[in-house]
């Protein structure tokens, strides 16, 4: 079964594929999707459409989605990197070198 996640990026994907279409539509009155699939009647065409416009009411619930700082920008984490090396800030947050030592000391008992 496809979860939730796969199933707003399925959306997502239709509803750029509608706004492309309507760009061409926009630019040069070309209809990709009809060209492709035999015309605005044909039934290929019209579950298309159909998808589209489905996929684009889906997207609306996607818009009110509360933002994750995980999804919106890479968070730089100083105490991840090798040696655990942390040199503060500006602001006098100095390092911690007895917190340090009682790390290493765990790990070698």
């Amino acid at each position: 079964m496809i979860n939730m996640a796969t199933f707003k990026r399925i959306a997502l994907t239709l509803v750029i594929i509608g706004a492309i279409n309507w760009g061409l539509i926009g630019l040069f009155q070309f209809d990709l999707v009809a060209a492709i699939f035999g015309g605005q009647g044909a039934g290929l065409s019209r579950v298309l459409y159909t998808l589209i416009g489905i996929s684009g009411l889906v997207s609306i619930a996607v818009l009110f989605d509360p933002l994750d700082d995980s999804d919106t920008a890479i968070s730089y984490d100083r105490s991840n990197r090798t040696g655990n090396v942390d040199y503060g800030v500006e602001l006098g947050d100095d390092f911690d070198y007895e917190q340090t030592r009682r790390e290493r000391d765990k790990r070698f008992e």
